[in-house]
């Protein structure tokens, strides 16, 4: 009996260990699976695989005999490495299946990994989107340090794509501020892919064409982002670094109206 009870928690010490590793090697390329927001679907995740896993040891032992027998449930947590299990959150969410209330916690913790990755994403946008300069600086910066540790080429061409497209609309965009000729701004414009499709707009309204470049590109910054998160740099310092105290200076520098 005492070996019995010995290999019981044993197994479940030893299927929460697996269980949180399994889980974080499952979501590695979809974010962090204890994260604010996922963290306690995760943890309900790992508990009740452990007490899974220790009930099927007890099984074991019963049928067995073996009081080490128990030990056989460890094996429950590998099915946390199946992507496979559970199915698609689209069949998972079927309440006729029997699979249902199996598949339920994770299809919880995706979509709360979702708004992990949302809220990490907002608070960097916030951060950059005061002044267009800033869009520009922030993509610069999050690229030099993601490819500084990347070494998968694909990835780093995405992200290169990306970094060059969003500069190059905040230079047109800061062109168009500066009271530059259309003429300047239509050649700004052939002279990248990026933006080769939009120069109609140089002969048309140029304001306008700042406006939408400014707002391109902050899209472009958030996939950008969205893509940095799921390559797993989730510690990236938010650029501006101090945006309450970047905000104070500019509009310190702005001028007032005199009063009358």
């Amino acid at each position: 009996m005492a070996g019995t009870v010995v290999g019981a928690v044993g197994t479940f010490a030893l299927s929460i260990i697996l269980s949180w590793g399994f889980l974080r090697l499952r979501c590695r390329k979809i974010g962090p699976a204890f994260g604010p927001h996922a963290r306690y679907w995760a943890i309900f995740i790992v508990l009740a695989t452990a007490v899974v896993s220790t009930a099927a040891g007890l099984l074991i032992v019963a049928a067995s005999h073996h009081d080490h027998a128990a030990y056989f449930g460890i094996i429950v947590p590998g099915g946390l490495w199946f992507r496979k299990f559970p199915p698609q959150r689209d069949r998972d969410m079927l309440p006729r299946t029997l699979s249902g209330p199996l598949t339920l916690p994770f299809s919880r913790l995706y979509d709360r990994m979702g708004d992990d990755m949302e809220d990490w994403c907002d608070t960097r946008i916030r951060a950059a989107s005061p002044k267009p300069r800033w869009i520009s600086d922030a993509v610069i910066y999050y690229h030099n340090q993601v490819s500084a540790r990347l070494r998968d080429t694909q990835a780093l061409a995405i992200l290169e794509g990306w970094r060059s497209s969003i500069t190059h609309k905040i230079s047109v965009e800061r062109m168009i501020s500066l009271d530059t000729t259309p003429a300047r701004v239509r050649a700004a414009l052939q002279a990248h892919p990026a933006t080769q499709h939009v120069r109609g707009y140089a002969d048309e309204d140029l304001p306008r064409l700042a406006r939408r470049l400014e707002a391109e590109a902050l899209n472009e910054l958030h996939l950008f982002l969205m893509y940095v998160y799921r390559l797993g740099y989730h510690k990236l310092l938010i650029y501006p670094f101090r945006p309450s105290a970047q905000l104070a200076r500019v509009q310190r520098a702005e001028p007032t109206a005199p009063e009358l």
